[in-house]
Formats: structure tokens, sequence, C-alpha cells
């Protein structure tokens, strides 16, 4: 008794009254069932006929559902070196007709130009006739082409991935690329490092054992699947003791450039060493532990050994004011760089360049050779200051442009 009074004191304390109107309600058909108790039998007897439902088959009431057929038949093509449209429609089952029906429409003409990799899906309806033309061209952009009223339209798909960032660093053992592989770091992000610092560091002779870089870069996911490597965000490289440093900034018209922390621009009017780096250090005499003994001092120039074709780079841009050959020479480039400067680059594999053209910093000018007096492939760089020979490696080179005045607030607070 005294339970159920407790019980009793706190339903009225605990419920609002509209709750407790309803349970009196409740309470009042328990009662009745109380006071007219039934038998185990009845109550059997009862529940039995409410469950009883008047007998159809099955058929009567589930209906069968089909399973629907599929609207199109999906036909998969890859596009190889030197595939076109009507190679890949042919291989698709697909007549010269649809080829231009497809690319005579409205977008057609941004299928002229196909690349190795890239993908074709080709929805066929029970006719055999294209009804859907996919046109993937990465992971992130593809172009659906779509036939409707006799007629295809295009619709452009443009997937936004996650970009995170990750950090990675790493001590020199051996080479740049070797211990950058150790450190997990894609070849993409290797020859990105070596590029940032290539006006500072001459990354085939300057490279040390126990130098030290780290960076911090961009990975691209998608649907929580990594699928690339983006941007060096920030990056720094210690060389002999001394370190230098980098970041991305990108400017109010779009352009992303790598300056110091102080702003001023990691580019400088000349590379430490015009060829493609990356090549030797990857490929070329890794087992060498100091760089240095790869170097044959020249009274002109300095002598880059390197696997024949390489791409050689001019140093800075200029104008080609020689390409020729000489027997001692072999085929050769010289670059004039405004009225100071000149670079010479001898022994040549193949000339890229003719004289009177103007060329870029890093635009490829020919390849590492043997030709003219030479004992194996290498390059014979050559640096003038005045028509004066100069060390190319230790030559001191023109400062390097700040960042403009009116991007310096918006720069320092990035950064």
């Amino acid at each position: 008794m005294q339970k159920a009074t407790r019980f009793l004191h706190l339903i009225l304390n605990v419920f609002p009254r509209r709750h407790l109107i309803a349970a009196s309600a409740v309470s009042c058909c328990l009662l009745i069932l109380i006071a007219y108790p039934v038998t185990e039998a009845e109550a059997n007897r009862q529940v039995s006929e409410q469950l009883v439902l008047p007998a159809k088959s099955a058929s009567e009431t589930i209906p069968a559902i089909e399973a629907p057929e599929p609207q199109l038949r999906w036909v998969e093509q890859t596009v190889g070196s030197g595939d076109s449209l009507s190679l890949l429609f042919n291989r698709a089952k697909l007549s010269a007709a649809d080829v231009y029906k497809v690319s005579s429409s409205k977008d057609g003409k941004l299928l002229r130009n196909l690349y190795p990799g890239e993908s074709f899906h080709f929805g066929l309806n029970k006719t055999g006739e294209l009804q859907e033309l996919h046109y993937i061209q990465s992971r992130l952009v593809s172009r659906i082409y779509n036939l409707e009223g006799g007629s295809y339209s295009s619709e452009l798909i443009e997937l936004e991935p996650d970009t995170l960032l990750s950090y990675r660093e790493g001590i020199i053992e051996d080479s740049l690329y070797l211990s950058a592989q150790q450190a997990n770091l894609p070849d993409k992000l290797i020859m990105e490092l070596a590029n940032i610092f290539a006006w500072d560091i001459d990354f085939v002779f300057d490279i040390r054992q126990g130098d030290s870089f780290a960076i911090l870069f961009q990975e691209k996911y998608l649907d929580g699947e990594k699928f690339a490597v983006g941007d060096i965000v920030a990056a720094s490289f210690t060389n002999r003791g001394k370190t230098y440093k980098a970041v991305l900034y990108k400017d109010s018209s779009g352009r992303s450039s790598y300056y110091t922390p102080e702003g001023l621009s990691m580019r400088k009017a000349f590379l430490r060493a015009p060829l493609d780096i990356f090549r030797i250090s990857s490929g070329f005499n890794l087992k060498r532990k100091h760089p240095i003994h790869k170097m044959i001092k020249a009274h002109r120039g300095v002598d880059y050994a390197a696997p024949r074709g390489t791409p050689v780079f001019s140093a800075g841009d200029g104008k080609v004011i020689a390409a020729g050959y000489s027997k001692a020479n072999g085929n050769y480039v010289f670059v004039q760089h405004g009225q100071t400067y000149v670079t010479k680059y001898l022994h040549l594999d193949k000339k890229k360049v003719r004289k009177g053209q103007t060329v870029k910093q890093r635009q490829t000018i020919g390849t590492v050779g043997s030709t003219g007096y030479a004992t194996g492939p290498h390059l014979h760089y050559e640096f003038l200051v005045n028509g004066v020979h100069r060390n190319p490696r230790t030559v001191k080179l023109p400062q390097a442009n700040p960042i403009s005045t009116n991007e310096l607030a918006a720069f320092k607070l990035a950064t």
C-alpha cells in the first residue's frame, strides 16, 4: 500500500495536468477489464477470431514485380596514342554518321583534341542508337553528350576535390632524389622542390650529405580516396648550413609564385644549373656520396656529366646569338642576356633552337651529347659577364624582384 502511495505521489508531481487526464481515462478502461475477467480459453478464442483473414492467393495479395530492363547498354573505350574520334567510334561499332552527328553538335569541337588516358563511355539504346556519350577527361572533369530531339546537347561536369595538407622532411644521404623517395615524396614533388630552389642551389654539385629539406604540400581527395598531390605550399632546404625558405602565394590576378618569407621572389635572372637535374639525380651515378666528384673543373666553365639526351635549358631569358657546329665544341648554342651576360652550351647531342630566336628561362635549347672534343656525354657550360668568363656556380647573380607593394599587405596576411 505504501509503495502504491509513493508511486501515485510521483505521478502527480512529475506529469502535467493534461497528461493526468489522459492517464485517468486509460485507468478507467483498465478497471473495467479487471472487473470483468475472462478465462484463458476465451481470451485465446477472441484473439484467434480477430486474426482470421479471408484466404487469398499470393498472386492476388502481392503482385509480381518484374526487374526493369536496363535502358542503355554501355561500351567503354580508352584513348590511346594516335587515336582519333573516328577510331574510337569504330571500335564501339558505331558508324561515321554517328561521328558526324556528335562532332557537328554545338560542343562537338571539344572532341577534336584527345589525349592518351582519357576515356569514352558510349550509351546505346535498344535499337543500337547512341543515346549518351560520356567523355571522361580526368577524375574531376567530364562532359556528357545527350541525344534530345535528334541532336546532341552537352553538359560539363566538374567535381571539386577535398584538399588536405601533408608534411614531409628528410636528410640527404646519397642524392636528393633517393632521399626524397625515402621520405615518401612522389616524383612530381621532388622535381617541384628542386625547381623552387634552382636559382639558389646547384643540385648537381652543391648537395652534401647531411643537407636537409622539409615541405608542406597539398593532397587531393575525392570521395575519401586520395588520387593526386597538389602544389608545395611551403618548403625549406638547408644546404651546407644555410637554410633557404619559400612560400607559395597567389596574387590578386590569380598568378601563383614562390617567395621568401620576406616577400622576395625565388625566381632570379639565371638558373644555377642549366639542365634537367632530375634526370641526373634519379638515374645517373647515384652511388657517389660526394657529388663534387662529378665535376670536371675547366678553365672557362663547368662540365655536367649527364646521360645522353638530358634536356639542356636556357639559364635565363635572352636571344640566341649563335647555334652551330665546330670541331672542338661540337653542337653548340650561345645565348645573349641583355647587354651584360652571355651563356654558352657546348657538346650538345641536338640543338633545339636557331640563331636569332628569343628564348625563355628553362626553355629547352638542346640535349646533352658528346659531339666535338668530348670523351663522354656531358654539358660544358660557360657564363660570361661583360665578355669575361666567370664561375657559373659562384658568380653573383642579379637580385630577385620583391613582391609588388600593392600585394605586400595581402602577402603578409596570407603567409
